[in-house]
């Protein structure tokens, strides 16, 4: 069973339901051990204080707030809990905005939002009313040393949690603009039906981490003495002209819906479509 990030109650008006919070998504990496180099043994990082000039114990750590250079005020667990707003404990609702207002660029980290024991009823009414409203609910919540503003929105089989940026961690880059001014119709045109054609169902499951997968063969030979021989570099084509290089492009998008007819007459009716949005 998944652990149990947070956990508390979600408010709305005089709605209560205690409810849990667990991680949606985690990146995964190849990571790397650092080794001498000599003998390939594991180097050991060791904590050193400065002041006496020697190796302390990990016991002797506390958290310590410059305030001034080079001078601190020590802050222990206990105090930092003292402190804690009331939304370590509450997730309130403070109110509900329209889904189609809420930028992607916002939301940082996802979780799943579960009822906990004798919230199921009141939780799938949230559900159900998220769902058939178009909103989004936004709320305030503290984990982590840090109180976060949340978006609250359903999902395929409950309510999604999305911890978001403040307006002020979204960077404005003057340079991110688009000159629509540039775009002629028939390329436009043109742009659309690659697009059109090259429609598919979304399936996660499809995309994988070709770096990854490169890496673990890359080590798997290396464990056994082979030779690491490096993937072939893709090919860059110089466009000249963009209207023949999205012709080309459209072209390539059709052969494969034209191999895939023949081979599966039950995938007809799918190609089908794509040729009619391409043509």
């Amino acid at each position: 069973m998944a652990s149990t990030v947070w956990k508390g109650h979600l408010t709305f008006g005089l709605v209560s339901i205690p409810v849990r919070l667990y991680s949606a998504a985690r990146g995964e990496s190849i990571s790397f051990n650092q080794l001498h180099k000599a003998d390939n043994s594991r180097i050991r990082q060791v904590v050193y204080c400065a002041a006496e000039d020697k190796p302390i114990p990990r016991s002797e750590i506390v958290k310590g707030y410059e305030y001034e250079k080079d001078r601190y005020v020590v802050i222990e667990d206990e105090e930092v809990k003292k402190v804690a707003p009331a939304t370590a404990k509450t997730m309130e609702i403070q109110e509900f905005v329209k889904a189609d207002e809420v930028d992607p660029i916002y939301l940082e980290t996802s979780y799943y939002l579960a009822p906990d024991e004798a919230g199921e009823k009141a939780y799938a009414l949230l559900f159900d009313a998220l769902r058939k409203t178009g909103y989004y609910g936004v709320a305030k919540i503290a984990m982590h040393n840090r109180e976060h503003v949340v978006i609250l929105r359903p999902g395929k089989n409950g309510v999604l949690l999305h911890t978001m940026f403040y307006s002020h961690e979204i960077r404005k880059v003057d340079e991110f603009r688009t000159d629509l001014s540039l775009v002629k119709e028939k390329e436009l045109a043109m742009a659309t039906s690659l697009i059109e054609a090259m429609v598919a169902e979304f399936e996660p499951d499809k995309y994988k981490d070709d770096y990854r997968d490169n890496l673990l063969q890359m080590i798997e030979a290396k464990k056994k003495g082979q030779e690491v021989i490096a993937p072939p570099e893709p090919k860059e084509a110089k466009v000249v002209d963009i209207m023949e290089a999205l012709k080309a492009s459209l072209a390539m998008a059709k052969k494969p819906v034209a191999s895939a007819t023949a081979e599966s007459p039950a995938e007809e009716a799918k190609p089908a479509r794509r040729r009619r949005a391409g043509g």
